[in-house]
């Protein structure tokens, strides 16, 4: 059971377990496993752990959410689709993460349970709605066969099922033991999007209350009878070992119970927090450092450049005559550009909590992201079998993509933590923020190189561009995303443009390093957006076209939905008028992870001559949008995340290879004082929704950068811009 109730509750536990219910399970493919789903539910009260729908007899309506909630809003997408077709009032609605079950509840765009890649709303668009109109089917036939009447003549709203003719009404809950046994509609019908009552609505959020007044249960939450705490002292250069150890200072320390070698480090176990730490702070290490990095940021970004300087990488993407087109241009342009490691610096650190429990299972509390992923490591490394290894999925304080590891490395130590002490006491591994941040797992250090060419009427004839970076995927359970020799998250966003561009070709080189890398909110698309918004304005200016009129002449018919956001965005910001002095407008067009998102902005440069960003205006189309204030939310969590990183962010190492950040103080997020004024518009469609956690963040950058041209005559090439502007 997965619920963000404290796990040492009983009477949480005794309330689900035997609560009378109705059950419902959907996945893909629906059918079949709607149908595989009807046994669970009895007389006795008892559910099955394949459910996506539970009615209780108090008629409160659980939907059981498959993805991780660490804001982003799954919680209240999938049960706004699942409420939709119950014709549910939304004060019964519940929610609660599901338990680790790839085989129910595997996300369709990876083939294992997990959130990412802006999927969650996507990938379940289909199943839940289904959930929620089999469960309505069945409690309709159960109210039919009760009242002896025709099933057709019923009706629900707000949660309460109506005969008009008879005057007969109920509610779910008193329909839900009889409902538990009809036969579950194998293709239940579903509404038209003209139907819909709560999708496309604002509703309140389902976690809000819990997390605003404190009642909210994280992992940090998580206590269990005799526990340990555990820190592990990491290496301070990225890919050293332990060559040697001195604990009895650290084992002299009050309330430190152990200490063990493991394979990521030295992990002291105390009786708290504070013990622990200070158990720490006493070990005396000797690590090897023979395979660890000792070039500094400034070493590895000139490393980068040199090798897109030698010419093309491997091909990821090209059309037309790139040899032709530049043979055709009367003049090229050619710009190089440095994004840095950058830290995911969620507001909550890594931590989770194992314990042995009575059945011999294995209970783990963490904000997993990679749910079916986490549990085979643990397993792995326990010497157990994944149906032995129970993942309670947590709310968690943000991720940004640092809790998806495809090595599962936090997993992984926690569960050798654990083994090292036995394996009887239930411990909770802590990460402090300074051991996230210098710990390695960084969006990679990413350099680019771009020519173009514009002919005698300012149309650009060729765009070549190759880019330089560490693979993500490579040695990962990911890797066969890799195709043709390229890492695809380094070039998404770049290989396939909105734009029609007669000759164009983008390459990419694989660079090595010992430092550890992983996807960063909104992956590639973070360095590619920038890169390619900045160098089609810059062409655009010096063919003599305007930012807006010239990307939406390249977009034609090959874009529309983008050039539509395009479009809004400047009417919003009536492009074309005049800045206010020492001001200038900036714009940047985005398409990631299916969804399409227009930022312009108004700038004016500080005493410091960094940018101040004014206002944003934004237009997204992300499909159906199930709830425009979550959308909305998602855009501006967006554009502040994206700000922060642009103007301010770095991951650097020191000559030697030591982690220069550690905290917020020198890894800054972005000051309230920073944030701007941000107008959203939603763009209404009927197409399936796609994904609005990371495609707020590609634009920002881009667009502040082509205001900063208009206000200073250059681009920032060396990001974060505090390199390329600050005094």
């Amino acid at each position: 059971m997965s619920s963000t109730a404290p796990p040492t509750n009983p009477a949480r536990r005794q309330f689900i377990a035997g609560a009378s219910t109705l059950v419902v399970g959907a996945s893909l493919p629906i059918a079949p496993r709607l149908q595989a789903a009807t046994g669970p539910a009895s007389d006795s009260g008892t559910f099955a752990p394949n459910a996506f729908v539970r009615v209780n007899e108090d008629s409160t309506v659980t939907v059981i959410v498959k993805h991780i909630e660490f804001g982003q809003g799954p919680w209240t997408g999938l049960a706004t689709m699942v409420a939709e077709e119950l014709d549910a009032d939304w004060s019964q609605i519940r929610a609660e993460h599901a338990p680790a079950n790839a085989a129910l509840y595997a996300n369709a765009a990876f083939g294992v349970q997990g959130t990412g890649g802006s999927t969650a709303i996507a990938s379940s668009y289909l199943p839940m709605r289904q959930a929620g109109a089999a469960a309505r089917a069945m409690l309709v036939s159960a109210a039919a066969r009760a009242w002896d009447v025709p099933a057709g003549e019923i009706t629900v709203s707000s949660g309460i099922i109506n005969h008009a003719a008879s005057g007969k009404q109920g509610t779910f809950g008193e329909f839900a033991r009889l409902a538990a046994t009809e036969e579950v509609p194998a293709e239940p019908a579903l509404k038209s999007p003209d139907q819909f009552t709560l999708i496309g609505r604002d509703t309140r959020k389902l976690d809000t209350q819990a997390k605003t007044t404190g009642a909210a249960d994280f992992t940090l939450d998580v206590y269990r009878p005799g526990m340990l705490t555990v820190v592990v002292a990491h290496p301070s250069r990225l890919g050293a070992k332990v060559a040697s150890v001195d604990d009895s200072a650290a084992r002299a320390v009050p309330g430190v119970v152990d200490v063990r070698r493991i394979s990521a480090g030295v992990a002291v176990y105390g009786r708290d927090t504070y013990s622990a730490l200070q158990g720490r702070k006493a070990l005396e290490i000797t690590w090897d450092d023979t395979a660890s990095e000792k070039r500094s940021t400034e070493q590895l970004e000139q490393a980068w450049l040199a090798t897109v300087r030698k010419g093309p990488g491997t091909v990821a993407g090209s059309h037309g005559d790139i040899d032709a087109g530049f043979g055709a241009g009367t003049e090229t342009f050619e710009a190089e550009y440095v994004f840095p490691y950058l830290v995911h610096a969620p507001m909550e650190p890594l931590d989770g909590v194992m314990e042995l429990g009575e059945d011999g299972h294995l209970d783990v509390w963490m904000g997993s992201q990679l749910q079916t992923v986490d549990q085979g490591t643990i397993a792995a490394v326990a010497g157990v079998e994944p149906t032995k290894v129970r993942v309670h999925t947590m709310l968690a304080g943000g991720s940004f993509g640092r809790r998806a590891q495809p090595t599962s490395h936090f997993a992984a130590e926690l569960t050798e933590a654990w083994k090292a002490h036995g394996g009887e006491t239930p411990i909770k591994l802590m990460y402090t923020r300074e051991d996230d941040i210098q710990g390695g797992w960084y969006r990679p250090l990413t350099v680019h190189r771009l020519r173009g060419a514009l002919d005698d009427d300012g149309n650009i004839v060729a765009w070549d561009q190759t880019i330089a970076s560490q693979s993500i995927l490579q040695g990962s359970p990911f890797e066969g995303m890799i195709v043709n020799g390229v890492d695809t998250t380094m070039v998404e966003g770049a290989r396939e443009l909105p734009y029609a561009l007669s000759n164009m070709r983008v390459t990419a080189h694989m660079t090595e390093s010992p430092v550890t890398t992983l996807w960063w909110r909104s992956v590639g698309h973070t360095h590619t957006g920038y890169a390619v918004e900045t160098f089609l304005d810059e062409l655009l200016e010096a063919g003599g076209q305007d930012p807006v009129a010239g990307r939406l002449a390249l977009m034609g018919d090959k874009s529309p939905r983008l050039a539509a956001t395009l479009e809004r965005a400047a009417k919003m910001a009536q492009w074309g008028r005049e800045a206010e002095p020492g001001h200038a407008f900036g714009v940047a067009c985005v398409e990631s992870f299916g969804s399409f998102v227009t930022q312009i902005v108004d700038v004016s440069l500080g005493d410091d001559g960094m940018p101040h960003v004014h206002k944003v205006w934004c237009a997204v189309d992300c499909g159906v949008a199930i709830n425009p204030n979550v959308v909305t939310a998602q855009m501006e969590g967006g554009i502040g995340y994206g700000l922060g990183a642009i103007l301010h962010n770095a991951l650097e190492l020191a000559p030697g290879g030591t982690v220069r950040q550690s905290n917020f103080h020198d890894y800054p997020s972005l000051r309230l004082s920073e944030m701007p004024e941000v107008a959203v518009a939603v763009i209404a469609s009927r197409e399936a929704p796609t994904g609005v956690g990371e495609p707020g963040v590609p634009p920002i950058g881009p667009a502040v950068a082509n205001a900063v041209r208009k206000l200073t005559g250059g681009t920032p090439r060396l990001l974060p811009m505090r390199r390329s502007l600050s005094a």
